[in-house]
């Protein structure tokens, strides 16, 4: 498969993700809905990553550390999200911390979550062009 074809592939997997945290919001599943927002900008960053070096990227959850390695350029405010779309991967992942962010993450902060989400993953597909 060529470079092109798996970056395509990441980025078309990541805007599934994205569709799948609009339905999940739209359900009332808010900790799915920021663990999807996750999942979503862990593929595009991948997709960039593989873009960029012309490789896979390393076996990592941490979009901070996915970040740091192609010093794309994020915002502050941007790096402050994907910092904590991080702890939403790690946390929804243990049952003791997935019933404590379930009770955290209610309807507004799904919204905020998303729409921050949407922003980030837009300047991200930008970037692979």
């Amino acid at each position: 498969m060529k470079i092109s074809e798996k970056v395509e592939y990441w980025l078309d997997i990541a805007e599934y993700d994205m569709q799948t945290a609009h339905s999940m919001h739209q359900s009332g599943r808010y900790l799915y809905t920021v663990f999807m927002c996750e999942q979503a900008i862990e593929k595009i960053l991948k997709a960039n990553y593989l873009k960029k070096f012309s490789k896979e990227a390393p076996y990592s959850h941490n979009l901070v550390y996915l970040e740091s390695l192609m010093e794309l350029g994020i915002s502050n405010k941007d790096l402050q999200l994907i910092s904590e779309l991080t702890t939403y991967y790690i946390e929804a992942r243990y049952p003791s911390y997935k019933e404590k962010l379930t009770s955290l993450i209610d309807k507004d902060r799904s919204s905020s979550v998303l729409n921050r989400t949407e922003g980030v993953f837009g300047w991200l597909k930008a970037k692979l062009k």
